[in-house]
């Protein structure tokens, strides 16, 4: 069963790391990477700019509104996912919490409604 496992965080904390931090953030997300790849269950996985270059697109009574970046008040934004490919939710609960994300913001595990 495939899980997208989103990573929300706040961006002001990773930007105000330290070069040595932020590389070791990153090494820890690569060797994350590496261990779902060997264990064969990643099916795509990728970071996400900031909201703030979003654009929000909604169509209200036949008329389409486009819109600079979201409007939510949260310091937690939607940074990056993985779509990971297992056989329960507690195997992507397991695997989302050896996320380097569940340590410094949340990972939030949604079930893929296959089309």
């Amino acid at each position: 069963m495939e899980y997208m496992l989103l990573i929300h965080s706040d961006p002001a904390g990773f930007a105000a790391l330290s070069d040595a931090d932020r590389h070791a953030a990153m090494a820890a997300y690569s060797a994350y990477t590496e261990a779902l790849t060997e264990a064969g269950l990643i099916r795509g996985s990728h970071r996400l700019k900031p909201a703030d270059l979003s654009t929000t697109v909604r169509v209200r009574q036949g008329k389409t509104e486009v819109l600079d970046g979201p409007f939510i008040e949260t310091r937690e934004q939607l940074g990056g996912y993985f779509l990971i490919d297992v056989p329960d939710l507690d195997a992507a609960l397991s695997w989302a919490a050896r996320c380097p994300g569940a340590s410094h913001g949340c990972v939030e595990v949604r079930p893929v409604w296959p089309m």
